[in-house]
C-alpha cells in the first residue's frame, strides 16, 4: 500500500483508500454522507510514511462478498432496493451493480485491488463488467493460482519457523512429543517449508491424507532417536486423515468457508492414546501473520506496488502483479480462478514418511512451489 500510494502521488494521481475493503463499498450509503467520512479516506505521503514498520492495514478489512451477500448481511438501506439480484433461493443477493454506482459516485477511475484468491475473485467479476483494475497477491498461504509468489509468506514462514524453534525448549526438556497446527486450508505449503526450515520431524499436509497408526510410529522412532527423546511435527490446519474428514465449524463465510482449525488437537489426542505419550499441543494461527514484515516480503510487496502503478500508467489493466521464476511480471487476473494452487507432492513430498522431500534441487523454485 506505501509503494502504491508513493508512486501514484508521485505521478499526480489522486489516491483513495476504501476502509474494509469490499464492505466499505457495499455499505457506503449514496444517501448519508457519515458513510463517506468512515470509509472513504484520502490517502497522503503522510498516511503511509510509517506503515511498512508493522503488519495489518490501517484500512482495515473484512471477508465481504458483494457478488454473494447473505439476508442478514444486506444493509439496511439496500433491502428491497432494485440494486440486488437474486442468486438462489435462499435470499442471497448479488449486488454488484450497487458496487458500481459507488465507485462512479466516488468517481475513481481504477481500482488497485490487495489480498488472497477470495478477496481477488470479486476483482475480476469487476474486472468482467469493465471496471479498470489491478490486483495484488497476499496471503500466507502463498495459494494464488497464477503467481509463484503472494505477500505475507516469508513473514509467515519466518514467524513458524521462531516458534517451533522456541517451543523445542518446552518439549525438549519435558520430552514429549510437539504437534505444530499452522494455517494452510487447500495448500500445505506453510506447514511444508515451515516443517522443512526447521527441522521437525513429521510434516502434514492436506494434499496427502494421512494413516494415524503409522504417523504415531513413526514419531515415536523419531523421539527414540533424538538423543534429547523429544519429536515435534507441524500439520496444516487443513490436513485430513485418510478416511477423515475436513475439520471446520461454524457457518460459511461470503466465500463459502467454514473456519478451519482443530486437527491439530485431534491428532495430538490420537498420538496420545495410542503411544501413551506426553504431548504439547500448539495451534499458531493468527500468531503466524502478526508483527511487522521480514525483508523479502518488504521487496516483494514494495515492487507489486510500483509495478501495479507502472500498469496503470500504460493503462494496462484486468492484470495481477506476480514473480515467476524470480522475476516480477504480469498475468490477467482470471488467472486466479482457474485452478488451485497446491504443493507439488511428486516434487517435494514424501507420501509415505510424511516428510520434505526433494528428489533433485537443480531448477526447482525457490519456494518450492
Amino acid at each position: 500500500m506505501k509503494s502504491v500510494v508513493m508512486s501514484a502521488l508521485e505521478n499526480d494521481y489522486r489516491v483513495i483508500g476504501i476502509r474494509r475493503g469490499w464492505a466499505g463499498l457495499l455499505h457506503y450509503n449514496l444517501d448519508e454522507h457519515s458513510t463517506h467520512d468512515y470509509y472513504v479516506k484520502d490517502l497522503s505521503l503522510h498516511d503511509v510514511h510509517r506503515i511498512d514498520r508493522t503488519g495489518g492495514t490501517f484500512l482495515h478489512t473484512s471477508r465481504t462478498n458483494p457478488q454473494r451477500v447473505k439476508p442478514q448481511d444486506v444493509p439496511d438501506f439496500l433491502k428491497n432496493s432494485a440494486y440486488g439480484k437474486a442468486i438462489d433461493d435462499k435470499g442471497t443477493m448479488d449486488y454488484t451493480d450497487y458496487i458500481m454506482k459507488v465507485l462512479s459516485h466516488l468517481g475513481i477511475d481504477i481500482l488497485v485491488t490487495i489480498g488472497g484468491d477470495d478477496t481477488l475473485s470479486y476483482s475480476v467479476r469487476l474486472h468482467k463488467e469493465g471496471f479498470p483494475v489491478v490486483a495484488i497477491p497476499k496471503t500466507m498461504d502463498n495459494d494464488v493460482f497464477g503467481t509463484d509468489y503472494c505477500i505475507g509468506f516469508s513473514t509467515a514462514i519466518t514467524r513458524s519457523v521462531d516458534f517451533i524453534t522456541n517451543m523445542r525448549t518446552s518439549v525438549g526438556s519435558h520430552e514429549r512429543i510437539g504437534v505444530v497446527e499452522l494455517f494452510g486450508r487447500n495448500a500445505g505449503e506453510t506447514s511444508l517449508i515451515a516443517g522443512y526450515l526447521a527441522y521437525v520431524d513429521r510434516v502434514l499436509i492436506p494434499e496427502v491424507p494421512f494413516n494415524m497408526e503409522r504417523l504415531a510410529g513413526y514419531i515415536m522412532e523419531d523421539k527414540r532417536n533424538n538423543p534429547s527423546n523429544y519429536a515435534i511435527l507441524t500439520i496444516s490446519e487443513g490436513a485430513i486423515m485418510e478416511a477423515g474428514s475436513i475439520i471446520e465449524s461454524g457457518e460459511e463465510d461470503a466465500y463459502g468457508h467454514r473456519k478451519l482449525g482443530g486437527i491439530g488437537e485431534v491428532v495430538a489426542e490420537e498420538i496420545k492414546r495410542l503411544t501413551g505419550q506426553g504431548i504439547m499441543y500448539q495451534q499458531l494461527g493468527y500468531l503466524m501473520r502478526s508483527g511487522a514484515p521480514d525483508s523479502l516480503d518488504r521487496m516483494v510487496a514494495m515492487s507489486f506496488g510500483h509495478l501495479a502503478i507502472q500498469l496503470i500508467q500504460r493503462n494496462d489493466f484486468g492484470k495481477l502483479t506476480a514473480l515467476h521464476g524470480g522475476k516480477y511480471t504480469t498475468v490477467p487476473v482470471e488467472m486466479v480462478l482457474s485452478g488451485k494452487k497446491v504443493v507439488d507432492v511428486k516434487s517435494f513430498y514424501d507420501i509415505s514418511t510424511y516428510k520434505p522431500f526433494i528428489k533433485d534441487f537443480l531448477g526447482v523454485p525457490m519456494f518450492l512451489s
